[in-house]
């Protein structure tokens, strides 16, 4: 697999990206050998440790003795001993807290952000591991640190072991094996069995797709819709209602209503749009956006923009489609002179000075970049060297 260091990568593999989505995604799994030539891991056995005990990060413990597993969920004031074999740490959205791990996941951009879910990293002492499971989503096992022995099976009826506190396969017969080394990656496609055992001390990277099911969408859609259903909301009457002689009967007329009313409600397509830009973009739970520090105002914003560019920060979740821009789970109404630029500060995560030279002639858009600003979903930019 090769790339440019800050790039999207062009092939895994010996394929070409176009190759590997045709033959491979959620098909088949593939092994990369050598997959990011030059790669070097974004953390340290260390820095995971200290991540771990942190509550703005979410962590979870699992060991295995014997055929008894046990999870812990962080914050952890303390790890177990390096010495100690058969146990994992398990650290997510790794490139929501360090920039080398959010570059690195910038580097599966061939696929769309609204795919792409964190980057997770696997910390283990030998022997460890999370047994036998298989994903809903497919996922990429990149081998940072140490070595870690992989089996993969096909898909099975997916039962699991009963009373277990992490997800294990009930019948996993893996048909392929692979010991993979730092800078070797795994492609695994979703409803495929694995399996990963550390060979030492080891860190294994998951870098993970979102894939919602219609139940949670659904749950979500519903949920917002019941909150503004569009139109009028009347109110069920009965006025005339004889006395009842049955309290306990549930009354035809109000029944009809609330059937009425369920089956004839049928929400607008645009208000389902907007949901869907919404619901991609709504950034992880546990994120927490806080302002720059030293607040700029508009004047000093604009100077600085012009000179720096701006950049949105790791956390932020921003799409388009069509007019309509979303970011962090809000949709944002845009002028047509608004949409090019919003576009490309989607698709590239930033906008250089020399882009900004024009934008800045648009009063709504500069107080519209300045206010995600002061939110914290985007920064200014580093000062550009100029030339002599």
């Amino acid at each position: 697999m090769t790339a440019s260091p800050a790039g999207i990568l062009k092939t895994i593999g010996e394929l070409s990206v176009d190759e590997f989505m045709q033959r491979h995604w959620q098909r088949k799994p593939l092994l990369a050998r050598a997959a990011l030539p030059g790669f070097e891991s974004p953390v340290s056995p260390e820095t995971l440790r200290e991540m771990a005990s942190r509550d703005d990060v979410q962590s979870r413990l699992i060991a295995r003795r014997g055929e008894r597993w046990t999870l812990e969920q962080g914050p952890f004031e303390q790890l177990p001993s390096r010495r100690r074999a058969g146990w994992t740490v398990l650290v997510n959205g790794l490139d929501r807290h360090l920039d080398a791990a959010h570059a690195l996941l910038r580097r599966f951009r061939f696929l769309p952000d609204a795919r792409l879910d964190d980057l997770m990293a696997s910390y283990a002492t030998d022997g460890g591991g999370v047994g036998p499971h298989a994903d809903s989503y497919d996922v990429f096992l990149l081998q940072a640190h140490g070595q870690r022995r992989w089996r993969v099976a096909p898909p099975n009826d997916g039962s699991l072991v009963p009373g277990a506190p992490v997800k294990l396969l009930a019948r996993f017969a893996p048909t392929q094996e692979w010991l993979l080394g730092p800078g070797d990656m795994l492609y695994v496609p979703p409803g495929w069995g694995h399996e990963g055992t550390a060979a030492g001390e080891c860190i294994t990277l998951s870098i993970g797709f979102r894939a919602p099911s219609r139940h949670e969408f659904l749950s979500a859609f519903l949920a917002a819709s019941a909150d503004n259903p569009g139109g009028s909301d009347p109110r069920f009457s009965d006025r005339g209602r004889v006395a009842s002689h049955q309290p306990g009967a549930l009354p035809p007329d109000l029944v009809t209503q609330l059937q009425g009313w369920a089956s004839d409600w049928r929400p607008r397509r645009s208000d389902i749009e907007r949901f869907i830009g919404c619901y991609l973009t709504e950034p992880a739970p546990d994120v927490w956006f806080e302002g720059a520090g030293r607040m700029h105002s508009l004047a000093q914003f604009t100077t600085q923009a012009r000179r720096r560019g701006v950049v949105l920060d790791r956390r932020t979740r921003m799409a388009w489609r069509g007019t309509q821009v979303f970011i962090n789970g809000e949709p944002c109404d845009t002028a047509p002179h608004e949409r090019a630029p919003l576009r490309a500060l989607a698709n590239a995560r930033e906008l250089s000075a020399a882009r900004l030279g024009t934008v800045l002639q648009h009063p709504a858009l500069v107080q519209r970049l300045h206010a995600w600003s002061r939110d914290g979903w985007l920064h200014l930019g580093t000062v550009q060297a100029t030339g002599r």
